[in-house]
């Protein structure tokens, strides 16, 4: 019986510590790691405002190629249609 509470106890220890290694993990980038990505947003979910709207979350279509998301740093290179600049009119 104690060797079956200490087993679970060792498991709940070593889950216990995972799920804080990875929550550790995915903490959320600072913001001088993170670059804007144009081109790749969906619709209504834009992280700032763009030339044809004054707000973020107000971006009328999918990829709309002058609202942007803003993603870590080197990660905007790696999405189709993804680019560090907005598109030019």
């Amino acid at each position: 019986m104690q060797t079956t509470i200490t087993r679970r106890l060792g498991l709940g220890l070593i889950v216990a510590t995972a799920v804080a290694g990875a929550t550790l993990a995915a903490a959320p980038a600072k913001a001088a790691d993170m670059e804007k990505c144009y081109g790749v947003v969906k619709a209504g979910h834009n992280d700032c405002k763009t030339d044809s709207n004054s707000c973020a979350g107000h971006a009328t279509k999918d990829r709309d190629p002058g609202a942007f998301i803003a993603v870590p740093a080197g990660t905007c290179a790696k999405i189709s249609g993804g680019s560090t600049e907005p598109a030019k009119k």
